[in-house]
């Protein structure tokens, strides 16, 4: 286990900085003058050109992207164009929230997916799998915004059983305004994920040691579960990898639509505004984070599955 942890986490440093690399470009690319989007139209050419001088833009690139990367790494990002206060500051500020929200709306996905999953493979082709099937293709179908959009409609504006908008303060309130929204991401989780478990389950249920364990003698629920679930759950963890990546990404339109705290709402905010020191900081975080649930997924499936450690 130790060694292949180390094999990632080698195997991460160049994707890392590849990352670092395209955020860097990626400002420089984008039209538009970031000191003039700072201080506005009014701004003479005195101060814009003491503001470029400020943020290094008359530097050459290379001293740029090493002051870049060495800024990354002392998690010092700079400076916000438009309010004035540290990235650092902004993103652990908005950070928690985004990956409150990723966590709830995948727990619920889960304990709504997996046993949506095994009731509709073990009533094939009957009423159960058919409903499982027409609520996955809802739940594929239906874009989140859309439907967090309804949800906020009915069941905070209309019969105001939630707050609005806003994070929270402390434990029991921030459980408050993130249920809505996490909701509005576990519904299209649990239409993934049931539609994943049926797939797998299916194809276990069918193997020849499953049909050994009835012939046993072995009850039902032991064979579904013990033999045939815990046989499924490689897929499954694969897709809850992916799962997971499209949770925090869809928590930025959910994060607008619901006007909360987050990462995703701080990276819109700031290229409305132009702000490039944060979309650096912001795009950065994002990607680790990315980057270290690969990380995570790939320890998991060695731990479902011994035969990869091996690998």
């Amino acid at each position: 286990m130790g060694r292949t942890l180390i094999l990632r986490l080698l195997d991460a440093i160049p994707t890392v900085f590849l990352v670092l690399v395209l955020v860097f470009f990626a400002m420089r690319i984008l039209p538009g003058d970031p000191a003039l989007a700072a201080l506005g139209d009014t701004a003479t050419p005195e101060q814009l050109a003491i503001l470029r001088e400020q943020m290094g833009l008359n530097d050459p690139l290379w001293l740029q992207f090493v002051t870049f990367v060495r800024g990354v790494f002392t998690l010092d990002f700079g400076t916000s164009l438009s309010n004035g206060r540290q990235v650092t500051q902004l993103i652990a500020y908005n950070l928690p929230y985004t990956i409150e929200l990723t966590i709830v709306a995948m727990i619920m996905g889960v304990l709504a997916g997996v046993p949506l999953g095994v009731m509709a493979a073990t009533h094939r082709n009957k009423l159960p799998d058919s409903g499982v099937r027409v609520f996955s293709l809802i739940g594929y179908a239906v874009p989140d915004f859309y439907l967090g959009a309804l949800l906020l409609i009915t069941f905070a504006l209309n019969l105001g059983w939630f707050p609005i908008n806003g994070g929270g303060e402390g434990f029991a309130d921030r459980l408050y305004h993130v249920f809505l929204p996490a909701l509005t991401l576990a519904f299209v989780k649990a239409a993934f994920i049931g539609r994943l478990t049926r797939t797998s389950l299916l194809e276990v249920l069918g193997k020849d040691f499953v049909r050994t364990a009835r012939a046993k003698g072995a009850t039902e629920r032991r064979v579904i579960y013990r033999h045939g679930l815990r046989n499924a759950l490689l897929p499954i963890t694969t897709g809850l990898g992916l799962s997971l990546l499209a949770t925090l990404s869809g928590s930025v339109a959910i994060e607008l639509v619901f006007n909360r705290p987050g990462i995703g709402k701080l990276l819109v905010n700031a290229i409305s505004e132009r702000d490039y020191a944060v979309i650096q900081g912001g795009v950065v975080v994002f990607a680790i984070i990315v980057v270290a649930v690969n990380l995570i997924m790939d320890l998991v499936y060695i731990m479902v599955d011994p035969r990869m450690r091996g690998n």
